[in-house]
């Protein structure tokens, strides 16, 4: 039995804010609330002789778990950039109690004997790991897989992400089969006839640096597309990484007409601009780019005001042999799962632009109810995963539990240090 006290309890499911207990019993929450009686709880679940591990949780917040419904843990095909437990105990780290992994390893999760691989590992963690399958065989963006037999296997939805589907005959069958089966489809958002260089915004930085660069038109006219045949099907549709002022007016204007469109926002794009690669190089080479100040404070407004649902990582480990090549010739994306929570309370809960409620709303409720979850709650009967960290208090970055370290925000000191990561009533990740 575990019995936490004294925290500050944030629950985007009930609103609730303020102090709290927390008991749990097995992998479920038995009580919470000022003052519980733990003698009660043990015997209500039998459990009167059970030894009690207790956590002083005394000015931190208590928060049901992280979501994270965009990473890559790169297993099966290229796990000596990352793996499926060494990705599950990043995202342990960063508070994580669930996540969903993107489609393009190798080989792609477009059959179900990969998507058995990765769930059967996933199972192996302590977190929950869940698969997304590829929307298109090979991830080729011609003939859709078998999508019934993918999602009666366990597939989370679908995504060729890393890739554009450009052909919106197919992609209008995929939305009209996902919106039969009640799955979503997220889509990377890029028109290669728009980009000249990836990972650059083309713009003053790629043009002092003599790189092409991507026009964020090349995102802009794929979430003008995508969202027309979202409001057309009916299907949840979700544009992800969203890095362009105009893709955010896109996806405002579909939610208006009533489209079940939703956006992502990763830490690194509302927080960095394209000078950060004049600073980081590489580290800051990513698709979609870091564009400029109008783009990042445009997603910041579509965050406040509802029309971005969520933020995640888009985690992409890559090894350091691989970032130190040229501009040109290294792998875009950077790692996100150890640093996401500290930037969004650096970012947006600090400066005002939103509370640390809407935030876990955003990391957590938001991203599971896209992917057919029940949303985490610390409340008596739900499970027990749970993140407890102090929102002020600091942390430098640095030390990965990743594989990888390719990350413009190493050496960064941030706000919300993670003290325990709870995930089925267990314990699988302490630093006090």
């Amino acid at each position: 039995m575990l019995y936490i006290k004294g925290g500050r309890v944030v629950d985007p499911v009930r609103k609730f804010d303020g102090l709290s207990d927390v008991a749990i019993v097995g992998n479920i929450i038995a009580g919470a609330g000022p003052d519980l009686d733990i003698e009660e709880i043990k015997a209500k679940y039998d459990v009167s002789g059970s030894e009690i591990q207790e956590i002083d949780a005394t000015g931190l917040v208590i928060a049901p778990g992280l979501v994270d419904t965009h990473v890559h843990f790169r297993d099966p095909g290229f796990e000596y950039k990352e793996d499926i437990e060494t990705g599950a105990k990043a995202a342990a780290r960063g508070g994580f109690t669930t996540v969903v992994c993107m489609a393009n390893t190798k080989p792609p999760v477009d059959n179900i004997e990969t998507l058995k691989y990765v769930q059967e590992k996933g199972e192996k963690t302590g977190i929950h790991v869940l698969q997304a399958a590829t929307v298109t065989k090979g991830m080729a963006g011609k003939e859709l897989v078998d999508m019934d037999a993918l999602a009666e296997a366990g597939a989370a939805g679908f995504t060729d992400d890393g890739l554009p589907i450009m052909d919106e005959k197919v992609l209008l069958a995929a939305l009209e089969k996902a919106r039969d089966l009640d799955l979503p489809v997220s889509l990377h958002e890029e028109d290669p006839l728009f980009i000249k260089q990836p990972g650059v915004n083309m713009g003053k930085v790629s043009e002092e640096l003599g790189y092409g660069g991507a026009s964020r038109t090349a995102e802009d006219i794929m979430v003008a597309r995508d969202t027309a045949l979202a409001l057309h099907t009916g299907a949840a549709l979700c544009i992800q990484h969203i890095s362009s002022k105009n893709s955010v007016e896109y996806v405002r204007a579909a939610k208006k007409l009533g489209a079940d469109v939703h956006a992502e926002a990763t830490p690194h794009h509302f927080t960095l601009t394209e000078e950060a690669v004049l600073k980081y190089g590489t580290y800051a080479r990513m698709n979609p780019p870091l564009r400029e100040e109008s783009d990042r404070l445009a997603i910041i407004e579509g965050i406040k005001d509802g029309t971005i649902d969520m933020i995640v990582t888009d985690h992409a480990p890559h090894s350091k042999e691989e970032k130190d090549r040229p501009l040109e010739s290294a792998p875009s994306g950077i790692t996100g799962l150890e640093t996401s929570l500290g930037l969004g309370i650096k970012s947006l809960v600090e400066p005002g632009h939103i509370s640390l409620m809407k935030l876990m709303e955003l990391m957590s409720s938001n991203p599971a109810l896209l992917y057919r979850m029940i949303p985490g709650s610390v409340m008596e009967d739900s499970p027990a995963d749970l993140v407890i960290f102090g929102e002020e208090e600091e942390w430098i970055v640095g030390d990965y539990a990743s594989k990888a370290a390719n990350s413009p925000f190493t050496g960064w000191k941030l706000p919300g240090k993670v003290h325990y990561t709870i995930c089925n009533g267990k314990i699988v990740y302490k630093d006090i």
